[in-house]
């Protein structure tokens, strides 16, 4: 009877601890966005991001490579600093945000990359769904927020083929350049 009852307790204290490895954290809306580059007339680059960033991240404290991504962008917030080309960007000539409001990424696997991570998923922009991989930096942190809870951040880059997401494809390369370059930050809050 002290075996078992030795044994439940063992369970007991181990069941805490195996919840307690993974936590969910969301990106802080006001710090965190997805910034891009791409090539304009061969000539310069024209820069952009994309604010209101949702979903969340299931960090597993124990193993991060057992960690899940998953991303929402809200491509209605494109912003290059131009009104105009805003606008043509919002329009069926490029995003179609009409049709297409959101970008998601799916993580579907996280591996040590040196001191960083290689976080490989699938990316949906533009009712097109492609593999890519990020190359990230993080976390950072955690330390605590205004709102008193812990933050941390990650640094993502990859880069994209614009027409292989269906985006623009009636503009040569020369006019604007297919490889677009994504930089992603995200201040991360624990939920």
């Amino acid at each position: 009877m002290k075996r078992l009852a030795f044994a439940l307790g063992i369970l007991a204290l181990a069941v805490p601890l195996a919840v307690a490895q993974t936590s969910t954290w969301v990106p802080d809306k006001a710090h965190s966005e997805v910034d891009f580059s791409i090539l304009h007339m061969s000539l310069s680059k024209v820069h952009g991001r994309f604010g209101n960033i949702g979903g969340s991240i299931v960090l597993n404290e124990a193993d991060i490579t057992k960690s899940t991504v998953n991303v929402t962008i809200d491509v209605t917030t494109v912003d290059t600093g131009v009104g105009p080309r805003d606008t043509d960007l919002k329009s069926a000539n490029f995003f179609d945000v009409s049709n297409f409001p959101t970008a998601t990424f799916t993580s579907t696997s996280v591996a040590r990359d040196g001191s960083n991570l290689a976080v490989t998923g699938n990316l949906t922009l533009h009712g097109v769904t492609k593999p890519v991989v990020l190359q990230v930096e993080g976390p950072t942190g955690p330390v605590p927020g205004m709102d008193h809870k812990p933050h941390s951040g990650f640094a993502a880059t990859t880069t994209i083929s614009r027409t292989a997401f269906g985006i623009a494809t009636k503009f040569p390369a020369s006019v604007l350049g297919d490889d677009v370059k994504l930089t992603i930050d995200l201040d991360v809050v624990k939920q």
